[in-house]
């Protein structure tokens, strides 16, 4: 009996749960739908009503920046008046000068009706006016300028309506601006500006806010002084007042929107969040697909960065970036081991550098101030100083930085370490001063038994000339006569003759022998050749030759080493002169000829002797180092001739004489006539 009663109990306690969860079931996807409506509802609302306050705030904004623009020009209108009336009471203008200016302000200032200066019983003094009329002042305007008078302080007159005209603006309605004129204590009248209001709107408000906004100017009584409507009335939904302030005038700027109330859309707005809803869809899947090829492409940038990294930090060239100031931006290791700096020391300095030399520092800075200036010189050498000191020698090449748009954005220098280049200079210097002594002391071999031919003649000639006069003296002792000095005279002038011959031989050898340091100085062909004729004659005579010089008087100088020029002349006429050795003498003749050719501002010294010519075989190997004809020859002496030339930015050349033999020519720059000496 229990268990069939407890039975129906059970059930309808089931069935109330199985109700209760399908109701549960049933009524959240409504509650969920009645959500989602609510809030379709009170988003268009929400937005409708956001839109509004925007709407509301941004005709706020524009009116107090429409109010600030108006005052500003006024302000602009008042400071032009003020400098006028300061000019009137300072300045006795005269008529035509007053005319002018009150012309001026009027033309600059369109706002203004016109400008005029009115003695103080009001009767008129000047205008602006091209045809100067009466003018009648209103009471407002009386009284304003009677205060000003009082006040000495600029005002305006309070705009005027007549009365039952509120629902429109008036046709004209005029604002004065009072100043008054003083020169001291002297009342002079007041110079009045006259404003026409509508005006004032159609000059001073933009066309874009004309566009959407009425605009109004409107007393104390909200009456309407003007009015600008270009797109119709306003509706009287969005409005703002904004008072001007004006000393003496009352005005308040009224803004009305053209717009309307934002509508209700609630359809629109579903379909708009579907749409936006899918495009949120595509574009995340497109952002996905975005990310994955920036992914993609990061690390193949990342991959070239460091590559780049890996080959810029291998190189042994200094690489040094900057921007248009002078900043270092970028440096690579081995800018850093030339210079000695870390990179943290170096990036974002401006000139000064620390690896400047103090030395050099006038260079650096002139260096400094073209690239500053836009000019940079692509190729130059330098040094450096690393911080313990020592310098070291650089080739720097520099070249604009541009970016992609082309755009120079600063310079990129390469920085060579020609440190072991200059020791393999220094080294070859040294090794053809070598050469060059080496080959003076061979000629000089060659000259030395000429020279003791050649210095056994005046050496003999003194010798007697000295027993001669030796004998007079003894001869005059031994017979108790006074000695004669007309008699010894001649005997000692020839025997100081001789001395002098000897010791100007001596010293040309000595002169040429000697060692020296490569020393470029303004030199003429002309006296650096007689210097050296005696050698050259001394050599001439030794075999039968005749010797000649054509300088001429006008020929501009060279800058170059005097004993290396020396040495190619002496080199040169030995090599003539040996050439002629084997023809008759009546033919054995030496000549050297200069000249000046103004085609390249070179002076052109030619050697010319009339030997037996260069076969073409020999021609070819002719400046080959050690290749010699002659056979005690070293074969270095014309590879010194064309180095020396060739040191000093010339040319040497050879070519056929007609008249047989062969023509040796070389070629230096030439001085201009206000070059100064260097060393």
């Amino acid at each position: 009996m229990t268990e069939s009663n407890s039975s129906p109990t059970a059930r309808r306690r089931g069935l109330r749960r199985g109700l209760s969860s399908s109701a549960l079931r049933w009524l959240l996807p409504i509650v969920l739908v009645l959500f989602f409506l609510a809030i379709l509802i009170w988003l268009p609302w929400q937005a409708r009503q956001m839109e509004s306050t925007e709407r509301q705030e941004q005709l706020i904004a524009d009116t107090l920046w429409v109010e600030q623009t108006i005052r500003f020009q006024l302000g602009r209108d008042e400071e032009s008046l003020r400098a006028l009336a300061y000019e009137i009471g300072a300045v006795h203008l005269s008529d035509e000068q007053l005319k002018a200016r009150l012309t001026r302000l009027l033309k600059n200032g369109h706002e203004f009706l016109r400008v005029v200066w009115l003695r103080p019983d009001g009767s008129l003094h000047a205008s602006s006016d091209a045809i100067p009329l009466p003018v009648r002042l209103t009471q407002a305007s009386e009284a304003t300028m009677e205060l000003v008078r009082k006040t000495r302080k600029p005002m305006y007159t309070q705009p005027e309506v007549q009365s039952g005209n509120q629902s429109a603006a008036p046709a004209a309605v005029l604002m004065d601006y009072h100043i008054p004129l003083f020169r001291g204590d002297e009342y002079l009248g007041d110079l009045v500006a006259t404003y026409q209001t509508s005006v004032l709107l159609d000059e001073m408000v933009p066309w874009w806010f004309a566009q959407d906004n009425q605009v109004s100017l409107i007393d104390r009584d909200d009456r309407v002084l003007a009015r600008r409507a270009a797109a119709g009335p306003g509706h009287g939904v969005y409005t703002h007042k904004r008072a001007l302030d004006l000393p003496g005038a009352n005005l308040t700027l009224v803004t009305d929107s053209v717009k309307s109330e934002p509508k209700l859309l609630p359809n629109l707005l579903v379909g708009s969040v579907i749409v936006l809803s899918l495009g949120l869809l595509w574009s995340l899947l497109a952002l996905w697909g975005h990310i994955s090829r920036r992914l993609a492409a990061e690390g193949a940038l990342r991959q070239q960065m460091l590559f780049r990294t890996a080959m810029e930090n291998s190189l042994v060239t200094g690489l040094r970036a900057r921007d248009l100031e002078g900043r270092i931006t970028y440096v690579n290791p081995a800018f850093c081991q030339i210079v000695g700096y870390p990179a943290e020391e170096i990036i974002g300095k401006l000139p000064p550098m620390p690896y400047w030399a103090p030395e050099a520092m006038a260079e650096y800075q002139t260096r400094f101030a073209s690239v500053l200036a836009g000019k940079v010189t692509p190729q130059f050498e330098t040094y450096f100083q690393r911080p313990n000191g020592e310098r070291v020698p650089v080739l720097i090449f520099e070249a604009p930085l541009v970016d992609n748009n082309g755009k120079q954005t600063g310079w990129m220098g390469s920085i060579l370490d020609i440190s072991d280049r200059k020791r393999v200079e220094d080294l070859n210097r040294q090794q053809q001063e070598k050469l060059q002594s080496s080959a003076r002391l061979a000629t000089m071999g060659e000259m030395a038994s000429m020279l003791a031919h050649e210095l056994n003649q005046p050496l003999a000639a003194i010798s007697s000339y000295t027993t001669g006069a030796l004998n007079i003296l003894k001869r005059a002792d031994s017979q108790h006569a006074p000695v004669q000095a007309t008699a010894l005279i001649p005997a000692l002038e020839q025997a100081s003759t001789q001395a002098q011959r000897a010791g100007q031989i001596i010293r040309s050898v000595h002169e040429f022998v000697k060692k020296s340091e490569p020393q470029r100085q303004q030199i003429a062909i002309g006296p650096l050749l007689e210097g050296i004729r005696t050698l050259i004659e001394l050599q001439a005579r030794q075999a039968f030759v005749s010797f000649k010089t054509s300088i001429p008087d006008q020929l501009p100088p060279v800058l170059a080493d005097r004993v290396m020029i020396e040495q190619v002349l002496l080199n040169l006429t030995r090599n003539g002169i040996e050439a002629m050795q084997h023809i008759p003498p009546q033919r054995r003749l030496l000549k050297v000829q200069a000249s000046y050719l103004p085609e390249t501002a070179q002076v052109s010294v030619a050697v010319i002797d009339q030997g037996h010519g260069i076969p073409e075989d020999v021609a070819q190997r002719l400046f080959s180092p050690f290749f010699s004809t002659k056979a005690e020859g070293m074969g270095m002496g014309l590879n010194i001739c064309r180095t020396a030339i060739e040191f000093h930015g010339g040319t040497l050349t050879h070519s056929a004489n007609p008249q047989g033999g062969t023509i040796f020519t070389f070629v230096l720059p030439a001085l201009a006539e206000n070059t100064e000496t260097e060393t």
